[in-house]
């Protein structure tokens, strides 16, 4: 398969995209299942709450009919809007290779920064192609106490593989590796 055959079209979720959440969040499971991902495991109910918000970046397939979903990608808010992490990524096996990954990270960095301009934006990755895609967008490697201290944030972790690690670490360490885009130092 070559790019040109796979037709890809990069949306905002909206309203109509919230009956895809199950998809969605089996995607988000198969992709945790990978050696060495790191991957928190998302609801169907949560998803849903996301993708028809308007918090979310789908990579939509439209070569075939229904289309595919690619990718995804979400963002969620901490501290009253103070920080948000780009969270989820993620891309169906037969749509790697293709910049599908590279391209969600900038949507949704871009909604992130048009809804949030002042907001500190934050991820946690193991992933080193999604470490290269974060630098270029101005992330920097940080430690963990320069990320929100909101306990819900915190609470998503569990659902991650290395959660006994980041709880035995006292939320200071894990294997992830933590990134930051701090728009006060990026400024025009």
């Amino acid at each position: 398969m070559n790019l040109e055959a796979l037709y890809l079209s990069y949306v905002i979720s909206s309203p109509e995209h919230a009956n895809l959440a199950s998809e969605v969040s089996a995607l988000i499971e198969e992709a945790s299942k990978e050696p060495g991902v790191a991957l928190a495991r998302r609801t169907p109910e949560y998803l849903r709450e996301k993708l028809a918000s308007g918090k979310s970046v789908l990579c939509l397939s439209l070569s075939q009919d229904p289309p595919t979903i690619a990718g995804f990608c979400y963002i969620e808010t901490w501290s009253d809007g103070r920080y948000v992490a780009n969270s989820g990524l993620t891309v169906r096996k037969e749509f790697r290779a293709f910049g599908v990954g590279k391209k969600l990270k900038e949507k949704v960095f871009e909604l992130s920064r048009s809804d949030y301009p002042t907001a500190k934006l934050f991820g946690l990755t193991t992933n080193p192609a999604v470490m290269t895609i974060n630098s270029a967008l101005g992330y920097r490697p940080t430690s963990y106490q320069e990320l929100t201290r909101d306990e819900q944030f915190w609470a998503g972790c569990k659902t991650c593989p290395h959660h006994d690690i980041l709880t035995r670490l006292k939320r200071e360490l894990c294997l992830c590796t933590a990134m930051v885009f701090d728009p006060s130092k990026h400024l025009k």
